[in-house]
């Protein structure tokens, strides 16, 4: 797995240097909240899910501001658990909060679903959010995601909420349709 270039954006993989600018993103209450997963506590938290989920994963990118060379987020795809097509991906990303509302996951996310088309010869990506993270909806509307619906009641997150998803979806026909207009 290679890097991936966009104008003001290199995905790579994730590195066990990275633990510091993973750790001062995750440790912030609203990131991980919003796709339900408990704020990082330490440094030693944060590497320890490194080491689980993200270093040596195939397709699973750090994403690194072209400008200062600071990784400011994570972006991957991995199976998804709801569907039974091996030939289908889920697509899961966090970005740093100070980084919302810049465009920089829109630009992230339309590379790694080329990628997942182009270079894996995927069908159909999927992605889900809840019902009031609006920035990350915001984000899937932005790549051409179809809206599916609503799973309710699906998942029970870190704090025990039950929390309702949001489901979406683009072929692979339908991504490169998008990308002729």
């Amino acid at each position: 797995m290679g890097n991936i270039e966009t104008p003001r954006l290199l995905l790579r993989p994730i590195e066990e240097s990275d633990a510091k600018d993973i750790y001062e993103y995750s440790r912030s209450p609203n990131v991980g909240i919003a796709a339900g997963w408990k704020h990082h506590e330490s440094i030693e938290e944060t590497q320890e899910i490194m080491r689980q989920i993200f270093i040596g994963q195939e397709n699973i990118f750090g994403i690194v501001l072209e400008e200062g060379n600071k990784l400011i987020g994570t972006i991957g795809l991995i199976s998804d658990p709801r569907r039974q097509n091996p030939k289908t991906m889920i697509i899961g990303y966090a970005l740093a909060e100070g980084q919302w509302g810049k465009g920089f996951m829109t630009e992230a996310a339309k590379a790694v679903i080329s990628y997942g088309f182009n270079e894996l010869s995927l069908d159909l990506i999927s992605c889900t959010c809840y019902p009031d993270n609006w920035r990350s909806r915001r984000v899937i509307e932005k790549c051409g995601f179809h809206h599916e619906g609503c799973l309710r009641q699906c998942e029970v997150r870190y704090d025990d909420a039950i929390m309702d998803m949001e489901c979406f979806s683009i072929t692979s026909q339908e991504w490169q349709h998008s990308q002729k207009h």
